[in-house]
């Protein structure tokens, strides 16, 4: 006797093994989040987020990671829930510092979000917030933060000093690749793929961009060759992965 399936059986299995192979897929894509290649252990890469914890990162002037900046799905987040549940917010910061290096990461900002990568960060108790001495590359909903409506303020601008030619930002939700090369001073910006800014800091150009900006009378603003990897805390959810550095 023949046994014969019927059309509901058949999409039952049929759908059971997409379900496996999405899984499947998925679970591959999650081991090849922060991780090196052979390629780039060979040229001197390092992971600076490990993909499971904080380590090798605290608060802004404290000696832990908050709470509020948690690792989920292999990316490090902040939770304004976690805040409003008593858990201190503040910019991570790395715990080593850096000078010449070219870093590479991946951001994701929540809808209407801000956030920030600031990078040559002095932390200082006099200095209360990492950006008082940072640069810092823009992370942005370019839609619908009223910041996407101010030049300098886009994502992947050299905050407050240099718009980029175009708006290189996936839309929210997506995943955007960031790379800051820094070498001698001489800084270079790329969001996407798309250059977005380029200058040397110390020059008498860099002196004329601040000079036109926001911090021109901040003191220590961009005065530190070397200083620490900043991520913002700026009251909006944002995820990071992928965090790697190669130093020069």
């Amino acid at each position: 006797m023949l046994i014969t399936q019927s059309s509901g059986m058949k999409k039952l299995i049929l759908g059971a093994l997409t379900v496996g192979a999405l899984i499947a897929t998925s679970a591959v894509k999650a081991q090849q989040l922060n991780t090196l290649s052979a390629k780039e252990k060979k040229q001197g890469w390092v992971l600076l987020f490990d993909g499971t914890s904080t380590k090798g990162w605290h608060t802004y002037g404290k000696t832990e990671a908050s709470p509020a900046w948690g690792v989920t799905d292999g990316a490090i987040g902040l939770d304004q829930a976690a805040k409003k549940n008593g858990a201190p917010g503040g910019d991570l910061v790395t715990n080593e510092e850096y000078e010449n290096y070219e870093l590479s990461l991946q951001w994701k900002i929540s809808e209407g979000g801000n956030s920030g990568i600031i990078f040559s960060v002095h932390e200082d108790p006099s200095l209360g917030q990492t950006y008082l001495s940072g640069p810092e590359m823009q992370v942005l909903d370019d839609a619908k933060h009223s910041d996407g409506k101010i030049p300098k303020h886009n994502s992947g601008d050299l905050y407050d000093l240099i718009k980029a030619p175009k708006l290189a930002a996936k839309p929210v939700g997506q995943w955007n690749t960031a790379r800051i090369l820094k070498k001698d001073g001489h800084l270079t910006l790329w969001l996407n793929g798309v250059k977005t800014a380029e200058t040397t800091m110390g020059t008498p150009e860099w002196d004329a961009l601040v000079a036109k900006s926001k911090f021109h009378d901040w003191k220590a603003f961009g005065k530190y060759p070397k200083g620490h990897i900043a991520l913002q805390d700026h009251g909006n959810d944002v995820w990071y992965r992928n965090i790697k550095i190669k130093v020069l």
